[in-house]
């Protein structure tokens, strides 16, 4: 079973490894883009001019915004399977405890059987009232009829607690034996449970790979059209789009959101907060990889267990909604209006506490949030991004 154990924990982390190198290609909708002739055709007429602007624009934020939703799809299978391996480490960890237990048990269940073994072999040979006398009497007392009787029953005392013993201790190591084997199933239950959200993670990522391939192409044949429609440079059109695009996600999303105090929450370790920072700031432009916690790939909420670990503070397992439980059991959330450098920040297709968190952030203060965010970007510093931001923060240094 060991066997069974180490190869389904190598599998996840091999796989975990390979995650962002597989592609899959996946046919997506091909929306009316605008031919050459038809940018040229406009260019003769301000009013047309004007709207083909107005469309080209509009179908570049909707291919991003439709890459955005399969970026939120990706985070929240990467935390399924974040918490699926979680399981399988915390089962095997069992499975490893129980085993030294087996292993115990079974030597002294063992060495208790052949205690009973020599005293029948001696009361065999012997006889009882001889074994008595061999092993209880001494020649000061060896006259005394009473003692005698005493020493007699002492032995055959002791012979039942012995034999009653080796019965107990052979029952416990066959519970423990038991449970063992209930726990080795579980283990590969939860293999497989992760194994499976392990595939699903990665399709989900593979198909967020081969939209942001298709739009590479797409995106710069927009952005020529729209140069060459408004007479500005690539880099200029390249800001413009980027600030349309941001633009356009924040209006379709809610603002800076507020939330009623759930309880006071103390001023974070300033000292412990930067030692944090300093760490995660060490690691931009590393690759994402899923279940990457170091040394030079990550995902969210492996960058920030590590971070914390390095300022001597647990925030949880490698999991964003553990980190997120965490903080809550230890009464540490505050409402996001009231986040200051240092806290976590979640995202949640849901606004229920007990709703899986997809992803993890450490907010820098200033509307600025380190991450690790998908596959298709590396560790970063971006502005806050309100949409499916859970509306509670978590201090991890009070």
């Amino acid at each position: 079973m060991k066997s069974l154990r180490s190869r389904s924990l190598a599998l996840l982390v091999i796989a975990g490894v390979l995650f962002s190198g597989f592609t899959i290609q996946q046919a997506m909708a091909v929306p009316n883009y605008p031919s050459e002739q038809e940018v040229k055709d406009a260019q003769k007429s301000v009013a047309k001019k004007k709207a083909m602007i107005t469309r080209i624009q509009g179908i570049i934020v909707d291919l991003s915004i439709e890459q955005a939703d399969l970026e939120r799809k990706a985070m929240l299978k990467a935390e399924k399977y974040n918490q699926a391996r979680a399981e399988v480490e915390e089962v095997a960890a069992k499975v490893d405890l129980l085993q030294t237990k087996v292993n115990a048990a079974k030597a002294e269940a063992e060495q208790a059987q052949k205690q009973l073994a020599q005293i029948a072999s001696q009361m065999w040979r012997d006889g009882a009232a001889g074994t008595s006398l061999n092993l209880f009497l001494n020649s000061d007392n060896a006259g005394n009829l009473l003692y005698q009787l005493g020493a007699q029953e002492k032995i055959a005392q002791s012979s039942d607690q012995i034999y009653k013993s080796a019965i107990q201790r052979q029952q416990y190591a066959k519970s423990l034996t038991d449970q063992l084997k209930e726990a080795e199933e579980e283990l590969a239950a939860k293999a497989a449970v992760a194994k499976a959200a392990l595939i699903d993670a990665r399709n989900a990522a593979n198909t967020l790979q081969a939209k942001v391939d298709e739009q590479k192409a797409i995106n710069a044949t927009l952005r020529t059209q729209l140069a060459s429609l408004e007479r500005i440079s690539d880099t200029l059109m390249r800001q413009r789009i980027q600030g349309l695009i941001d633009e356009a996600r924040q209006n379709s999303l809610p603002g800076p959101i507020d939330a009623p105090s759930l309880y006071e929450v103390g001023a974070p370790n300033t000292a412990k907060v930067e030692t944090a920072i300093n760490f995660a700031s060490q690691q931009l432009g590393e690759r994402y990889v899923l279940g990457g916690r170091g040394p030079n790939v990550w995902d969210c909420s492996g960058i920030t267990k590590v971070s914390y670990e390095v300022a001597g503070t647990y925030i949880g397992t490698h999991s964003a909604t553990n980190q997120f439980y965490n903080m809550a059991a230890k009464r540490r959330l505050i409402p996001i209006k009231e986040a200051v450098r240092g806290d976590l920040m979640w995202y949640s297709y849901t606004d229920n506490f007990n709703g899986d968190k997809y992803h993890v952030v450490m907010y820098l203060g200033n509307g600025m949030m380190l991450e690790a965010p998908n596959p298709n970007r590396t560790v970063r510093i971006v502005p806050l991004r309100y949409g499916d931001l859970f509306r509670y923060a978590g201090r991890p240094t009070p």
